[in-house]
């Protein structure tokens, strides 16, 4: 069953219906979710969501969609691995990787569209579409497929080989679009006001579609024994994830799955080219001020969210994102996408300036497959050696350390 009760801005509070909005009629502010804690206490427990499926539907109940009819590829319960080798490299004590690269599609976005598309299907949406720089076409297109939905799912023009197959294999409709993704971006806020009927994700699903980034924080607490962190570091485009992350531990306390209220430090991680929400905490600035070029969508509650956890933002150079991803992979066997090397090149960068501790448990989210960005780091790697096919020669090349 669902426990929703309606949505709320979270500005000035004025309380709608569950339907398909995302912004206050009163102040344009963005919606949430709210629901019946109480209720939800009363039916859930550890041992009911223990007897759940292995994916994010063992949390429906602290979802905006029911597990019956979900549209479901198995997303998430995915690897929480305790990452010794990079700790050692870091100065950390206790560091665990939340490994999203295994979801179905190879991103974290497959637990977003989940649960958007599962509410959009409670609400009488037949089709499904996107504004999509790469992982979120991906998914949109094949849980769309999954669900038979039609789709359409737009991109840039310039977007990467492999995460255009990636889209355009699960069938029609995969529309280029000749600009940047601000383009795309401002092209679909148009069409879903001229198709009503379309369940745009990250527009008029939007509200619903964020609350899928809470079953990150539901399995990281319920992987480490039921326990909270003490520190997360998580990266940030438009906010939404980090945000709901937050909300997510604060929820488990709420309905009873945590024994105390956490005090998580939550920490977020931006590239150099693209910071406005890093460069905001840099300069103990506002939003306002910070966030006039480059305007996440929920960069002002992210700001909120890391300043009142008592964690940090900071960012990073390309070259530290490639360093980054040849670090993860190197010492723990992962391949993570440009989006990963931003997350772990932020942690090495904190635990260098003493942000993120060694007595701390820390928790970091690797979001995306490398699979997608080969381009990023194939002019950092190739073979080491080239040899004729004789023993002599790889004799003359082998350092003899068996």
């Amino acid at each position: 069953m669902s426990f929703i009760e309606g949505l709320v801005c979270r500005e000035c509070a004025h309380t709608y219906p569950p339907e398909a909005l995302h912004v206050c009629e009163w102040c344009f502010g963005p919606l949430e979710v709210s629901y019946d804690y109480e209720a939800i206490r009363a039916a859930t427990t550890r041992t009911s969501i223990a007897s759940g499926p292995l994916s994010i539907w063992r949390y429906a109940n602290l979802l905006p969609a029911v597990a019956e009819g979900s549209v479901d590829l198995g997303t998430g319960f995915t690897p929480l691995i305790r990452a010794d080798r990079l700790a050692a490299e870091l100065g950390l004590g206790e560091l665990w990787v939340k490994n999203d690269t295994v979801n179905p599609t190879g991103s974290f976005k497959d637990r977003v569209v989940a649960v958007a598309l599962s509410r959009a299907r409670e609400l009488g949406f037949k089709v499904a579409a996107c504004a999509s720089t790469g992982n979120l076409a991906n998914s949109v297109a094949a849980h769309a497929a999954r669900a038979g939905m039609r789709h359409y799912v737009f991109i840039p023009i310039d977007l990467e080989a492999a995460k255009v197959a990636a889209s355009a294999v699960y069938g029609p409709h995969l529309i280029a679009v000749d600009g940047g993704y601000d383009d795309v971006n401002r092209l679909c806020a148009e069409l879903a006001g001229e198709h009503p009927t379309w369940a745009f994700v990250n527009v008029n699903l939007r509200t619903y579609y964020a609350e899928g980034s809470k079953t990150l924080a539901f399995e990281t607490a319920e992987q480490l024994g039921w326990q909270a962190p003490d520190h997360v570091v998580v990266p940030v485009a438009s906010g939404s994830q980090l945000t709901k992350i937050a909300k997510g531990f604060q929820e488990l306390a709420k309905v009873g799955l945590l024994d105390e209220p956490p005090a998580v430090r939550v920490s977020g991680a931006q590239a150099d080219g693209c910071s406005p929400v890093a460069t905001a905490f840099a300069e103990g600035a506002t939003i306002a001020k910070s966030l006039a070029i480059g305007n996440p969508a929920d960069g002002i509650y992210a700001l909120d969210a890391v300043r009142a956890s008592g964690g940090a933002l900071t960012s990073v150079s390309d070259d530290e994102i490639v360093e980054g991803i040849l670090l993860l992979a190197r010492t723990e066997g992962i391949f993570a996408e440009t989006a990963g090397g931003v997350t772990i090149a932020c942690l090495a960068k904190l635990a260098a300036e003493g942000v993120v501790r060694a007595d701390e448990r820390v928790v970091v989210y690797v979001t995306g497959t490398g699979l997608k960005t080969i381009e990023a780091v194939a002019p950092a790697v190739g073979p080491t050696a080239t040899i004729a096919p004789t023993l002599e020669a790889f004799a003359a090349i082998h350092d003899q350390e068996d």
